[in-house]
């Protein structure tokens, strides 16, 4: 094969649709006589129901049904968006029911109505009485840990969803030995992920008495295991339809209103209910990002080789597990595969709050875990008086280094290059000579940081992928995957690779965008950086099928072997002369219509990959501070990848211009406020919540370092999360660079940064300038 779509910037399958309002979301589609579903919410952080009264709600005309916890199943599931395990030990955690009857935070689902209209089903709300018995509560995880708190969880004691953790090599050694040992504090912010998509979803009882729940998300094939599992059901009498989805970044890899959403129809007869999250509902009761705090403490020789270091970690969970301690224990794998450290001790204490849940969201703890290793590392260059870069360099692995827990291997590693390009790029050198003894009110300053990141979740979980190839009468295909398109552009890229291996145009592959649980193949879903690398292995290997299957249908009808031919522009070349010996079509209407030896061609096949490759990458970047207000401004900045070989060019910088936003929202801006007092969330919309605008967002480079990964499908790995990581730190560090002053938490908001610079007197030295 020697064709050329893998590595083009095609067109996105799905542009003009989404472009034009043609793509069909789940709130788009509508059955007969569609009932509304609405949520009662508790307005206290932690609160036992003592008593129910639903009988002015279920009286008034339009309500079709109103219930509690006392009317549902006692059944508790996990919520997290990852594939069943076999071993109950390595299960997510059951603690969620579809309705509780003892609130853990405000906003928890406490009663549910099914009406004949959204006015209607409001009014009922109000005509529910409940009486609660209100509780202590709890914010912060020191506070959960202290004794005598409020227990949230009757068998979680103290408060703690799991404190397992990892070491090798001999910590206390290194540090005996080592001629520096310095230790750090940081911290990072709850923020939210603000899809255009809220939650929705509707459901209904079929004619063959099966629920079907059609559901904005990330991962059908599990939606169908966890709604069956929190119901009671068997797990084939759930089918799940996901239709496009306007985005999720991990919110949707948990299974937020999926259940509840069924339980309404059930409740309801059976009729169609569609229940969709108003925005104020998605901040408080989907997921958020753990806020963590993380103690740094390194063992450093005296030419800067890092010899040791003990991570502690205490990770907020909020009231549910959710994603719980995979979260933080996600975070202590990822900078392993980068620095050669000779012994690693990672402590991380995952605990419940009376505060919303926290679960999946890009870069699954990575992004907390290198502000506070990137930020140390910069403080650490600072304290030995070393090149923050030149630092780095003489710590990063080599290829083929093997972690030693995980047992994956480094193949391709691009980081190398990633750190000349970035530097050459921003023009490093010289920027950082220029900016030297500034004194002004507005002072400029260079920042970078690193990452690592893996290409799906092995050998941690199950990472399965199905495809399924349909040769039309014409010679194009139908493609069929489970693997879930939410934006990120995965439908595209096997199409590319499925008309690379057939060699076929673009227009002649047909991606099947939506999944049906019933119909469509298994696979675990969009999360992890995985659908490129996982998914793209299996629809290659479909692929490769069905070429095989074309050229020995070809084989009989020309009398050629199958390897002396290939497939060219939709024909069948004879590959030593470059003769067209027949077309495709030929050879599909040969498949089709033969009357001795008529077989369609298809393929229809999975991938259990059971292999892992690390993504790398920088980013660099320039800020300018104004010194007497604390605003914070990027001036310039370069994400720059090894993520193999790039696909689709123009995806790939897609991804990075929507990740890099993300991360400067989360360095700059967006957080989460909580009242103290009563557990409210104050900035559960997008008028307090301070995303970034078009205006807030400055330029966005992106630059790219291809390797080629022998274990990826065409040598690829992951992109999809990687660039939402080193953003953060690298603007730390360079607000470091320009004023000399180091933060430990993000935001970097004006206020916090004046406050700061106040306190380190750079404001008195400004005064002093201006006399």
């Amino acid at each position: 094969m020697d064709h050329n779509i893998v590595g083009k910037s095609v067109q996105r399958l799905d542009a003009v649709a989404k472009v034009t309002g043609k793509a069909k979301y789940t709130d788009d589609f509508f059955e007969r006589d569609m009932l509304v579903g609405k949520v009662l919410r508790s307005p206290h952080a932690h609160a036992r129901v003592v008593s129910v009264d639903l009988s002015r709600a279920r009286a008034l005309p339009g309500v079709v049904a109103v219930f509690t916890a006392q009317d549902l199943p006692k059944i508790k599931f996990a919520t997290a968006g990852h594939p069943w395990s076999l071993d109950p030990g390595h299960r997510d955690v059951e603690d969620r029911l579809i309705l509780t009857d003892k609130a853990r935070f405000v906003g928890d689902a406490v009663a549910a109505v099914v009406a004949e209209d959204l006015l209607t089903a409001e009014k009922a709300l109000h005509l529910i009485g409940i009486e609660y018995e209100v509780l202590p509560h709890v914010l912060t995880a020191e506070d959960a840990l202290k004794e005598g708190a409020p227990l949230l969880h009757e068998n979680r004691p103290g408060n703690i969803v799991s404190s397992f953790g990892v070491q090798f090599g001999d910590v206390e050694a290194e540090f005996r030995g080592a001629d520096h040992v310095i230790e750090g504090d940081y911290e990072t912010s709850v923020v939210q992920h603000c899809h255009i998509e809220s939650m929705s979803a509707f459901a209904y009882v079929d004619t063959d008495g099966r629920v079907v729940v059609n559901s904005s998300t990330q991962i059908p094939h599990i939606v169908r295991r966890i709604v069956a599992q929190a119901l009671g059901l068997q797990w084939g009498r759930v089918k799940v339809v996901k239709p496009f989805v306007g985005g999720g970044f991990g919110n949707k890899q948990d299974v937020v209103v999926e259940p509840l959403t069924a339980a309404m129809t059930l409740a309801a007869g059976g009729r169609p209910v569609r229940y969709c999250m108003t925005r104020e509902e998605v901040f408080i009761d989907t997921r958020t990002r753990h806020g963590m705090k993380l103690h740094m403490k390194t063992a450093v020789a005296a030419d800067g080789t890092l010899r040791g270091i003990h991570v502690q970690v205490l990770s907020n969970t909020g009231a549910y597990a959710s994603h719980g301690h995979s979260i933080a224990m996600s975070a202590g794998g990822k900078f392993r595969p980068l620095y050669d450290f000779r012994a690693v001790k990672y402590e991380p204490r995952t605990v419940y709050t009376n505060l919303p849940v926290a679960g999946a969201m890009r870069g699954y703890g990575t992004p907390q875990i290198f502000f506070a290793l990137e930020s140390h590392l910069d403080d650490i260059a600072r304290r030995l008086d070393l090149d923050p870069v030149e630092l780095r360099r003489k710590n990063l692995i080599k290829v083929g280094h093997q972690d030693p827990l995980t047992k994956n291997v480094v193949r391709s590693f691009g980081i190398p290059q990633c750190i000349e390009k970035g530097m050459e790029l921003i023009k490093w050198d010289e920027k950082r000579k220029a900016h030297l003894g500034q004194t002004g009110p507005r002072r400029r300053g260079l920042g970078m940081a690193l990452f690592a990141y893996a290409s799906g979740t092995h050998p941690v979980a199950l990472e399965l992928a199905g495809a399924r190839i349909v040769m039309n009468q014409d010679g194009s295909v139908a493609l069929q995957v489970g693997a879930t398109e939410i934006g990120q552009g995965s439908d595209t890229v096997f199409a590319q690779i499925t008309a690379e291996v057939l060699g076929l145009p673009m227009d002649m592959v047909h991606v099947v965008t939506s999944q049906d649980t019933d119909i469509t193949p298994y696979d675990s879903g969009a999360y992890a950086s995985r659908q490129t690398f996982v998914t793209g292995i299996a629809v290659r290997k479909a692929a490769l099928e069905v070429r095989d299957k074309v050229l020995e249908v070809a084989a009989r009808r020309t009398g050629l072997a199958k390897d002396e031919m290939d497939i060219r522009d939709r024909r069948i070349v004879e590959t030593a002369l470059g003769r067209v010996v027949c077309t495709l079509e030929d050879v599909a209407m040969d498949a089709f219509y033969d009357r001795l030896l008529a077989a369609p061609i298809t393929s229809d096949t999975s991938a259990n990959v059971r292999i892992n490759a690390m993504s790398y990458g920088a980013t660099f970047v320039e800020v300018e501070v104004d010194v007497e207000t604390g605003k914070v401004e990027v001036a310039e900045l370069w994400n720059v990848h090894d993520s193999g070989t790039i696909i689709n060019p123009r995806l790939a910088e897609g991804q990075v211009h929507g990740g890099v936003s993300m991360a400067l929202g989360a360095a700059l801006l967006e957080q989460m406020l909580f009242d103290p007092q009563t557990g409210k969330t104050l900035n559960n919309n997008l008028l307090d919540y301070k995303l970034p605008t078009i205006l807030d967002t400055p330029k966005i480079n992106a630059a790219f370092v291809e390797t080629f990964e022998a274990a990826g499908s065409f040598g690829s790995k992951s992109l999809g999360e990687c660039p939402v990581i080193s953003p953060a730190p690298a603007v730390r560090n360079a607000v470091l660079d320009a004023t000399g002053v180091a933060f430990h938490k993000i935001p970097l908001y004006p206020q916090v940064v004046f406050e700061k610079f106040r306190e380190a007197g750079l404001l008195a030295q400004r005064s002093t300038e201006h006399v």
